[in-house]
């Protein structure tokens, strides 16, 4: 998910009984599968929750569009050049689908934007690793944006109007960043030269382990997992997430002649599943507390961008002032 770790300022879930009058009513109709809308009350918990996880999935729409832009002057032909184009484009289109989202909850975006610039927001722990060859491209999109679309279908149902509707939309074209990707590597695999498949193994025994921790820590060590499912904010867990990516993509992987690199991968008869090997959670701290091979860049090239795109949002301003008096003039 392009979200990891949200917190949730609960201790533990109340059980309705523990719950007064309004929070009853509340957890009654999520339980209902009632949407809430941003008028609706609401638990300052939630509320926070929220902002909280639509923030930092924006924030991971919006970075994640660096390592792929590295390669939009570099792209093999005008075809792939073009594809990804549109897929960069979408990106951002999803965080501003994401960032109006969260406003609804009485945040502004330039409160966001400076959340993130500051290092007081976090984005996917993923963005954080470098695009070293073409394949990268096609493994983000077979693998970084399988496992966002994982969870991401999920939230369809999530229990806020706002991000629920968002997320359909967003879905629909986080399919075709999967398809796109997955094509490239057929490409590179299957009709391409025996130096482009070893580009794309080389690619997928970089990009695994940390397409894997993208689901957030296991089940045991997440603790604000519980309250967020209990608000319908999160539909499924960590673990059942990662362990369907993993079930999903190994039989795409045997097709492309890729070795998944984990020697303890291996189908499990009796559960219906693989089992696979322990993630290294030390190296996903690491990153997220900024100490992975690509955050400083990731933050600075942000930053860069805010900055030199102030004078357009000046005139955007100022072209709205002067509308404004001019439609009050003529009313006068």
């Amino acid at each position: 998910m392009y979200a990891q770790m949200v917190k949730t300022e609960a201790d533990k879930v109340k059980s309705l009984d523990e719950m007064d009058e309004q929070e009853r009513a509340f957890q009654e109709r999520i339980d209902a599968d009632i949407k809430i809308e941003p008028k609706d009350w609401m638990p300052e918990g939630y509320r926070k929750t929220l902002i909280r996880q639509i923030s930092q999935h924006a924030h991971s729409e919006i970075v994640g569009q660096l390592p792929e832009a590295n390669w939009i002057t570099r792209a093999p032909t005008l075809e792939r050049k073009a594809i990804l184009l549109a897929k960069v484009q979408d990106e951002a289109g999803h965080g501003l689908y994401l960032y109006c989202a969260a406003e609804t909850l009485g945040i502004s975006r330039d409160q966001m934007l400076e959340q993130l610039h500051s290092g007081k927001a976090k984005y996917s722990s993923i963005f954080n690793y470098p695009t070293l060859n073409w394949a990268d491209v096609g493994t983000i999109g077979w693998l970084v944006d399988g496992a966002a679309i994982m969870n991401q279908v999920p939230l369809q149902r999530c229990s806020f109007g706002p991000y629920s509707r968002a997320m359909i939309r967003i879905c629909k074209e986080e399919s075709f960043h999967q398809r796109q990707g997955y094509d490239a590597l057929i490409k590179m695999c299957l009709e391409g030269t025996p130096e482009q498949k070893a580009m794309a193994q080389d690619s997928m025994n970089r990009w695994w382990w940390p397409a894997l921790m993208m689901f957030g820590p296991s089940d045991a060590d997440s603790v604000h997992s519980a309250q967020s499912m209990a608000w319908k904010i999160k539909i499924n867990s960590n673990d059942e997430l990662r362990q369907k990516f993993v079930d999903q993509t190994v039989p795409q992987a045997e097709y492309l002649g890729l070795t998944i690199p984990d020697p303890d991968l291996k189908w499990n008869e009796e559960k219906g599943s693989y089992d696979f090997g322990e993630i290294d959670w030390s190296e996903f701290y690491q990153v997220i507390r900024g100490n992975g091979a690509c955050n400083k860049q990731r933050m600075s090239d942000r930053v860069r961008a805010w900055d030199d795109g102030q004078w357009y949002r000046d005139g955007l301003m100022a072209h709205a002032k002067k509308q404004a008096e001019r439609k009050a003039a003529a009313a006068a």
